[in-house]
């Protein structure tokens, strides 16, 4: 039986289709109509490419999805064939259709492919610096930070931070440096203790805490291009390539990964006006929003807006990149696509998540 979460119709909303993306496993939802006949596709790309034009999360999927999908006939169907059109075509998945156009299954890589050596469609690589910020007191995780410091928390059997380095690394990077300042010591003796495949530097903040930014500014003479910057408390799951070329493509200073958050309300919301006359009351309101992922493209000239040993956050080089009339773009992914391991309400959930990529 065809699963739920991968079947959508047209006049569905965008922020629907993000919402069942976030749902199922596949990276590909199916267009049908009423009937379950196939009108095309759409993926977390069509979505983004129209957020980024500025157009509202409330509009049907009908203007963006894919009217051009291919798939494959069920009289058609046969294992070569299968893997000739993923192959060929690059895509995620094939829809099989009846005689009438009615979808009665999928076939995914893993179906087809099983657990075998063929390369499907994957992220580029990229080569350039990555700078993990590794140097707060990592309040949000007390007691646990009291003692260790908050990159060195472990999922399963690795810390926090090598699990932020195996999804760079998994993307082409090698060049790593990693702010230090409280119990810095015991990061530096932990990597200084394992066997690993890249290179890491360490950039002290001697002087004191420099907020989310500040250290950034001892890399003037070390970064010479384009580079990335991670809180150590986060995972984004993104194409870094294509979030490179996007940030290159628009001459950005700065680009933020965000993440496209759902929030709802469990009570009634109500509203009233001048004198507490109630106008109305929204039942269970339902809001999306877009949130700073903690994952940021910048280029080496944003540094040049630093200020030298002091206390600076990030959010503080974006308003003053922006007042420089310094392009600052942001990069949307789905709300699954973000793990937050940085407090203890979600530790739990973010093990639960990186379990789902396994």
């Amino acid at each position: 039986m065809l699963q739920k979460d991968i079947v959508i119709y047209e006049l569905n909303s965008i922020k629907e289709a993000f919402k069942k993306l976030d749902r199922t496993a596949e990276k590909v939802l199916l267009v049908t109509d009423d009937k379950n006949r196939l009108l095309g596709t759409v993926t977390d790309g069509d979505i983004r490419r129209y957020i980024l034009k500025g157009k509202s999360l409330d509009s049907d999927i009908k203007e963006i999805y894919n009217k051009k999908a291919i798939y494959i006939k069920r009289h058609e169907l046969n294992p070569d064939l299968v893997k000739e059109i993923l192959i060929k075509n690059r895509i995620e998945l094939v829809p099989i259709l009846d005689e009438e156009d009615v979808v009665i299954d999928f076939l995914t890589w893993n179906k087809v492919f099983g657990d075998g050596n063929i390369e499907r469609p994957k992220i580029g690589k990229i080569d350039i610096p990555v700078v993990i910020m590794a140097g707060g007191k990592g309040f949000r995780l007390e007691p646990f930070t009291r003692i260790f410091p908050k990159s060195l928390i472990p999922i399963g059997d690795k810390t926090i931070i090598e699990m932020i380095i195996d999804e760079f690394k998994r993307q082409g990077v090698k060049e790593y440096y990693v702010t230090l300042n409280a119990k810095g010591e015991m990061v530096e003796a932990y990597f200084n203790s394992i066997e690993k495949d890249y290179e890491i530097k360490y950039i002290w903040e001697k002087k004191g805490f420099l907020g989310t930014a500040g250290s950034l500014k001892f890399l003037e003479d070390k970064i010479s291009d384009t580079f990335i910057v991670s809180n150590c408390d986060v995972i984004v799951k993104a194409d870094l390539e294509e979030v490179i070329a996007f940030h290159k493509e628009h001459n950005a200073s700065l680009t933020i990964l965000s993440s496209i958050q759902h929030y709802k309300i469990p009570y009634g919301v109500i509203e009233f006006k001048k004198g507490g006359e109630v106008t109305g009351i929204n039942e269970k309101p339902e809001y999306t929003f877009p949130i700073n992922a903690g994952v940021y493209v910048l280029n080496r000239d944003s540094l040049e807006f630093l200020p030298e040993g002091t206390h600076f956050d990030m959010t503080d080089l974006i308003k003053r990149l922006i007042s420089d009339n310094k392009k600052v773009l942001t990069y949307p992914v789905n709300e699954n696509d973000y793990i937050d391991i940085g407090q203890w309400g979600e530790y739990k959930k973010a093990v639960e998540k990186l379990q789902m990529f396994k």
